[in-house]
């Protein structure tokens, strides 16, 4: 098998099906990430299948006979104009090359219909017309040309279901008629915001709601306040708050804001400061299961601030947030402080969070760190291996805050590296492993771990070294792709701490190698209880043969609590892989809850889906009675 040096896990990107059958449903062909443009078709047609990621879905099905030839599937293929823009995206990501893909669906259509192959027209029925009538007879449909693209995602605990309908309005009175119609009927159906919830939480048999359409931001910067609609992904309303000199709480860049907040609460690491769940929230506005719209402001509606340790159902479709605004100040940066043990890293973290320093903290781990930094995954497992072995780095705290509080952090004695140092190493990365120079510094810190870092003109000495620069970091992507990716990493944003957390770029790599699943849960910020923890997740996983690692922690209400992810990475493609995963999953659940009921202090993720418009302080710390308040 041909396999090129950009790829993964060593997937083939010469084998358009093979590439296909491995989209990680992360959305980040929809949004403009790299400024290099969106596929234009998805900008006209806003269906999922008119995105590189849809297209792929599509391919894949189409060649396993999965689906019929439709109308739809020779719209969806002419409407592909091979521009390779979905290259340079996906590629930034997880080392795919879709545009292959793209060639292989055309040519696979143009073969059908020269051979005089059947072209399925979809379906009509009644509640289609209904739909139509509705939303405009372009944004409702039954083929599966488009339904394949919303049918499944890589998560091992999801199970294909192709929609019978898919469904897009743009204004809530539209969702608030499609749900008295619905409602009427007895139709199932699920919302999704840009499709990257991969835990097969938005797959139905019933009505897919996409919500694509709904893309307003409308800002009221003297109430430091932005509505934003369900449509807007996080990418998309950060770039418009950071042109006004703000910023704001968000998610994965190609999540959609809403659903980010509906689903799980927003977590970040700037949720050091800006809390959790509904923290960021001033209001938002809702279409109940029956049609009926309220917001949360209103008195009489349903109390969405409240929260309950229990599985729930989703209370209908928010249809837009008004959410808070963070103005940002012009001395802002990141550090990156390391350590040689989880339990320092904590004490550090802790220490920042209790006396409010920074604006966003996090705890790295080194995969997750390395997996980011890397272009490419033999250089990610490189680089793994220097600040790990060479080094004697197990952990990395990320503080971003303004001048007052970096110096701050320089005071209380850590060594650290600053953001000319961090972008001296990420475009000298390809030096790093070979150079010399590791094991003399690794030597001066016999008595202080990192304290060459100190030493005055390191920063000169490594720039002398590692020779950094956006070529030498390109120097081992695909050669028709290098002069895009030059230009791209010499852009100062791409190396900045700051706008790379805020934007969220940092974590879009994490599922390069295999596709990732987050155990999430929430948990005082205490070292025991957490390395307790983990090593129950390790154990568990390296049982099962599932790869796993230390993903983040970020503090949240001022170091009382933190929020943990601990990664299981699972091949979407490997049966094998994704049963053993489908036994994992129970027992790190049984932990949870083990451990949830016997501290009292630990909530897991699970409980906040549909309840992420919560306050913080009732997710976090509910469970005191307060008419049988202790002592009164």
């Amino acid at each position: 098998m041909d396999k090129k040096e950009g790829v993964g896990r060593g997937i083939s990107n010469d084998d358009p099906l093979e590439t296909a059958r491995n989209c990680r449903h992360y959305a980040m062909c929809k949004i403009d990430f790299l400024g290099s443009g969106v596929c234009a078709s998805g900008l006209v047609r806003h269906y999922a299948g008119f995105f590189p990621q849809g297209r792929m879905a599509l391919y894949a099905a189409l060649a396993a006979k999965k689906i019929p030839v439709t109308e739809q599937c020779i719209e969806i293929a002419k409407t592909c104009n091979l521009c390779g823009k979905c290259d340079y995206q996906c590629y930034y990501v997880t080392g795919l090359r879709p545009t292959k893909v793209m060639k292989a669906l055309k040519s696979f259509i143009d073969a059908h219909i020269a051979a005089g192959g059947v072209i399925e027209r979809p379906r009509e029925d009644p509640l289609l017309s209904e739909m139509r009538s509705i939303v405009g007879g372009d944004w409702a449909t039954a083929d599966p040309g488009i339904a394949i693209a919303y049918s499944s995602d890589p998560c091992p605990l999801a199970f294909p279901k192709l929609p019978a309908y898919v469904v897009m309005p743009e204004t809530a009175d539209e969702v608030s008629a499609l749900m008295k119609l619905f409602s009427a009927h007895g139709t199932p159906w699920v919302v999704r915001g840009n499709g990257t919830n991969i835990l097969g939480f938005a797959l139905t048999e019933g009505v897919v709601i996409d919500l694509n359409r709904m893309k307003t931001i409308a800002f009221d910067e003297k109430n430091w306040s932005v509505f934003v609609g369900p449509g807007v992904t996080a990418f998309e309303l950060q770039q418009e708050a950071v042109k006004r000199g703000f910023r704001v709480n968000v998610a994965e860049p190609a999540a959609a804001v809403c659903a980010s907040i509906m689903t799980s609460g927003i977590l970040s690491l700037f949720s050091a400061y800006c809390g959790t769940c509904a923290s960021s929230v001033i209001d938002a506005g809702f279409v109940s299961r029956e049609g009926t719209q309220y917001s949360l402001n209103d008195k009489n509606a349903p109390n969405l601030f409240a929260f309950t340790m229990a599985d729930m159902e989703s209370q209908g479709v928010c249809t837009g947030a008004v959410v808070k605004l963070h103005p940002m100040t012009d001395d802002e940066a990141g550090v990156l402080v390391p350590f040689e043990s989880l339990e320092r890293a904590v004490a550090f973290t802790k220490e920042c969070a209790v006396h409010r320093i920074g604006l966003a903290i996090g705890i790295l781990g080194l995969e997750y760190v390395s997996l980011f930094m890397a272009p490419t995954q033999p250089m990610a497992a490189e680089i793994k291996e220097v600040f790990g072995g060479t080094l004697g780095i197990t952990h990395l705290v990320l503080v971003i805050g303004d001048a007052y509080a970096l110096r701050n952090i320089r005071d209380m004695g850590y060594p650290l590296i600053d953001q000319r140092l961090f972008t001296i190493l990420s475009l000298g990365l390809p030096s790093l492993k070979s150079a010399q120079w590791l094991d003399l510094v690794a030597e001066l810190s016999e008595d202080e771990p990192f304290s060459y870092l100190r030493i005055e003109g390191f920063a000169d000495l490594a720039e002398a070294a590692l020779t950094p620069s956006a070529a030498q970091l390109a120097r081992d992507l695909d050669p028709d792709l290098r002069p895009f990716y030059e230009e791209l990493y010499a852009r100062p944003e791409m190396t900045n701490l700051v706008s790379l957390n805020m934007f969220r770029i940092v974590s879009s790599r994490v599922g390069r190698e295999k596709h990732f699943f987050p155990i999430l849960f929430y948990l005082p910020l205490d070292y025991d209880l957490i390395d307790e923890m983990a090593g129950h997740f390790k154990e568990i996983a390296d049982r099962y043969g599932i790869k796993n690692a230390f993903g983040f922690i970020t503090p949240v209400d001022s170091g009382k609590r933190c929020i943990f992810e601990y990664d299981y990475f699972v091949d979407q493609n490997d049966e094998g892989e994704r049963a053993r995963a489908q036994k994992a999953a129970p027992e790190v659940g049984a932990v949870l809850e083990d451990y949830s009921a016997r501290t009292g202090t630990i909530r897991w993720i699970r409980y906040l889906l549909y309840q992420g418009y919560c306050r913080m302080e009732n997710f976090l710390y509910a469970g005191t009675d307060p008419f049988r308040f202790p002592g009164a």
